[in-house]
């Protein structure tokens, strides 16, 4: 009704919300007001010392610059001139002291006459050097507030100082008149302030009837217990147990009667007795399972007055668990088989090896799903291939609660039983449940002792799913339970489906992997040089391993040439896999039939450039299967008789030489850009290498790893080379040591070369004068030379060659003409004239009499050839030596006419 107020059942006024809020109010103005007071204190004293500074400031700098200090201070008797002066300024200027001085602060006036002829007290250093000084001191008449200011003269030099200043008393003094109306205008607004403060907290007063914060809590939780909309049971009870409301949930769920409100708890029918007790007890209860009939109940409780009076009341939520207990317990079966099958998409296929991707597979399964797995892999599939049918399988992977189990072991080839739930699967595709192992005759069969061994150890359940991935059976993934007396069921056998399935996709991918990786083995080194060739030029070590990754387009190569020299190449391919080694083949076979031109590095480089620039344009761009996406290359060619070693490279890394004392450097070696980028020359250096020098090439893959840079790498090959001995065995033994990484990223290719030399008793040499009675005296000078060597055998087919090549040489050529001959392990021939004319050779018809010269010296010879020297060509043959079964036995009477009867 109008008029009508509700008054707090407490009967407690002093706690109402209005007179709350109206005290908060008021302190928070008494605080405003209490800081705007020191605020304003602190201001204004800062302003009034901030003007006494100034008006020290301009005070002693007038008086500084007034007429006539100067001459005063240069008078006989300053202070009679000035105290008089500076006394009148003093009153006029409000200042409390005037003081005037010399250069060393000895006063000349002071509003004390005692003081006069004393020492100024303060800092005068400042204005020593020309500037205004303030500062606060206790002087003479107290705590001062000065400013000090220099006279200067014309020239700029200053001749005294001039003082000005006021004590703090009468600073403070200003500050303390302000206070008065500082404090009357505080008090005017705190009173104003409290005025509207009240008006407020009696409006609010009136509005929220008088009520407390409590009394209006409750009505609150009151006004929303009754929303009959509410999913659960709410009941309010009073202190003294009383039930004053209970929502249609709460009836629904106690069997609660339509009157029930108003009645206590003891009282009301149909609500059992549990849940009475419960209810009368008032304790606080969370989540508390109460079983009513043939319900669950979950019952909250908890005290309506905050400060847990014993006279307050309890608010009460109660939901069904029954259903919910149900729901619950599926969902978290759910969660778990997601949360498995998540874990197995993360922890399986970490690695493209089939036999780690097995054991990931049992280890995900146990012990979440089963107590012991195991993976049986048709024996195709480890070697990267697809199996057929009826492929034997090897147990592949074990994983168990326990190591003790009498199940097959790891690494045992099984031929399955076709009666076997493992043969049924691998042949049909389908997954087998055998709920009891006991009871299945198929799977006793297999292996009599075993079986019986594993069911008396307590195994007694199995699910075996077959691996399928595009249709492909590649095995069969076998979960036994062991610990658990409840058989595999149904949804069991649908998880072990997914699981599996989810895993052959990895399992496939590394099988598919593996195969690809044994072809790219297979065509790398049947690319690779599988034995050195033999050569007597340096002694050779070598040693090559791919990456983890995959094999890559590394190589290196041997290459007798002609002269008994000798060729070693290094070089690297971009990227990994069959891409890579095949076009590490196609450079391997350019670079060997350039040597064959027998050319100089430089030119070798530059001819593999071009190729590598055909092989990108002809696969039109970089993107193409075919195409070079990079690649360098070491060439060098050591000479045994000169010992000099011409080397360039195309964006390789600088070999390593490391001399017969230990010694050992990076070459200093142009480097050029890598293969196939054009546009920049290559340039050969040479080196004059000692007998026994190592020479040191290889890859990147052997100095890069993560953690260490190129930098790093080369001193420690460095290192390795100076503490290993001539040996170039020992010496790739020590730095493989030192620096081969673990696991290799990228490919590895070591080649050591050990320099020997071809003595001077091996080698002849002769000037053939230009003209054509030499060749009957080289002819000669080689017989004698040969019966030396013990190759006389080989007296006729030489005479016969040189006669030819230097006769040829004469002819055709230009002086100076020279021959060399070479004993190593067989006989070479060199002819060196001025001449750039290669000459060719060609079959003579019937008729023709000459042209037979270089046919000849072709089939006398083993190997015969051109190169071509800064100076001119060299003609050269290579003959077998006597008895090697190598020599071309030539009949030099098949080369005559025949002359054929009139």
């Amino acid at each position: 009704m109008p008029g009508t107020s509700v008054r707090s059942p407490l009967g407690s006024r002093s706690r109402s919300v209005a007179r709350q809020v109206f005290v908060l109010q008021v302190a928070i103005v008494v605080l405003l007001a209490a800081g705007a007071l020191l605020a304003l204190v602190l201001q204004s004293r800062h302003d009034v010392d901030r003007e006494a500074r100034n008006r020290s400031v301009a005070v002693a700098q007038t008086f500084a610059h007034s007429l006539g200090l100067q001459a005063a201070l240069k008078s006989p008797d300053p202070t009679a001139v000035l105290q008089p002066l500076a006394e009148r300024t003093r009153k006029d200027a409000g200042v409390d002291f005037i003081v005037v001085m010399d250069t060393h602060g000895i006063r000349y006036t002071h509003p004390k006459p005692d003081r006069i002829g004393k020492r100024f007290v303060g800092t005068i250093e400042p204005s020593l050097a020309g500037q205004t000084y303030t500062e606060s001191v206790d002087g003479p008449l107290g705590k001062e507030i000065q400013a000090v200011v220099p006279v200067t003269a014309p020239d700029g030099k200053v001749v005294g100082l001039v003082a000005a200043g006021l004590t703090v008393k009468n600073v403070t003094g200003v500050v303390n008149r302000q206070l008065p109306v500082i404090l009357l205008s505080i008090a005017a607004t705190l009173a104003l302030a409290t005025a509207g403060t009240a008006l407020i907290s009696r409006r609010l007063n009136r509005q929220t009837h008088g009520l407390g914060p409590l009394e209006m809590t409750r009505m609150y939780e009151h006004h929303d217990a009754v929303l009959h909309a509410v999913r659960e049971g709410v009941l309010i009870i009073d202190g003294d147990g009383r039930l004053l409301l209970a929502n249609d949930e709460a009836k629904r769920l106690l069997g609660l009667p339509e009157d029930a409100d108003g009645r206590h708890i003891g009282d009301v029918p149909g609500l059992d007795h549990r849940m009475a007790d419960l209810l009368l007890s008032g304790r606080v209860a969370t989540d508390e399972v109460v079983e009513t009939g043939e319900r669950l109940l979950v019952v909250n409780q908890r005290r309506t007055h905050p400060r847990g009076r014993a006279d307050g009341g309890t608010a009460v939520t109660i939901r069904d668990s029954t259903e919910m207990r149900v729901l619950t317990s599926r969902a978290d079966t759910a969660r778990r088989r997601l949360k498995l099958l998540y874990d197995a998409g993360g922890d399986i296929g970490t690695t493209l090896d089939v036999v780690r991707t097995a054991e990931e597979l049992a280890a995900v399964a146990v012990p979440r799903f089963a107590d012991f797995a195991t993976v049986d892999l048709a024996e195709p599939v480890l070697d990267g291939d697809e199996p057929g049918p009826g492929a034997d399988m090897r147990r592949t992977a074990v994983s168990g609660i326990r190591t003790d189990h009498p199940l097959y072991p790891r690494g045992l080839l099984i031929d399955f039983l076709p009666s076997t739930p493992q043969a049924r699967g691998y042949g049909t595709g389908e997954a087998e449940l055998v709920p009891d192992l006991s009871a299945e005759p198929g799977w006793l069969a297999q292996d009599p002792v075993r079986t019986r061994a594993i069911i008396d150890y307590g195994i007694h359940s199995l699910i075996a799913a077959p691996l399928i991935a595009r249709g492909v059976v590649l095995g069969v993934v076998n979960f036994w339970r062991a610990s658990k007396p409840e058989p595999f069921d149904e949804d069991d056998l649908s998880l072990a489906v997914e699981l599996v399935a989810r895993a052959a996709v990895s399992m496939d991918n590394a099988r598919r992997y593996t195969r690809e990786h044994a072809l790219a083995v297979t065509l790398q080194r049947s690319l690779l040089p599988r034995a050195l060739p033999e050569q007597n030029a340096v002694d050779v070590a070598h040693f090559y391993l791919p990456a983890q990754s995959g094999v890559g387009g590394d190589w290196f190569d041997v290459i007798p040439l002609p002269g008994c020299r000798v060729a070693l190449v290094v070089g690297d391919v971009v990227g990994h896999g069959l891409h890579a080694a095949a076009t590490m083949g196609r450079l391997r076979t350019a670079v060997h039939n350039f040597s064959s031109l027998d050319l100089a590095p430089d030119e070798i480089l530059a001819r593999l450039d071009d190729l590598v620039q055909r092989i990108d344009h002809d696969d039109e761009g970089g993107d193409a299967p075919g195409s070079v996406l990079g690649a360098t290359c070491l060439y060098a060619v050591y000479d045994p008789v000169s010992r000099r070693c011409a080397l360039a490279r195309a964006g390789h890394l600088p070999p390593l030489v490391a001399a017969p004392d230990g010694t050992t450097e990076i070459v200093d070696l142009p480097a050029g850009p890598p293969l196939g980028l054009g546009g920049m020359p290559f340039e050969t250096a040479e080196l004059e290498l000692a007998e026994g020098s190592r020479l040191v090439l290889y890859t990147d893959g052997l100095i890069e790893e993560r953690g260490r840079d190129i930098g790093e790498g080369l001193e420690l090959l460095r290192t390795a080379l100076s503490g290993s001995d001539g040996d170039p065995r020992e010496t790739c033994r020590v730095i493989l040591d030192l620096l081969l990484p673990t696991r290799p990223a990228d490919d590895v290719a070591l080649l050591v070369a050990r320099t020997r030399t071809l003595g001077a008793d091996r080698v002849a040499q002769w000037d053939v004068p230009f003209e054509a009675s030499a060749v009957g005296e080289i002819r000669a000078a080689a017989a004698r030379t040969l019966e030396d060597w013990g190759l006389s055998e080989l007296g006729f087919a030489t005479e016969l060659i040189l006669s030819e090549l230097v006769t040829n040489a004469l002819r055709h050529g230009s002086a100076p003409v020279r021959v060399r001959l070479l004993h190593d392990h067989g006989l070479t021939c060199e002819v060196w004239d001025g001449s750039s004319t290669a000459p060719h050779l060609r079959y003579a018809a019937t008729t023709d009499e000459g042209g037979r010269g270089l046919f000849l010296v072709a089939q006398l010879s083993e190997h015969w050839g051109t190169r071509y020297t800064p100076e001119g060509k060299v003609i050269w043959a290579e003959l077998a030596p006597p008895g090697s079964g190598e020599g071309v036995e030539a009949d030099p009477t098949a080369f005559l006419l025949d002359a054929e009867p009139l």
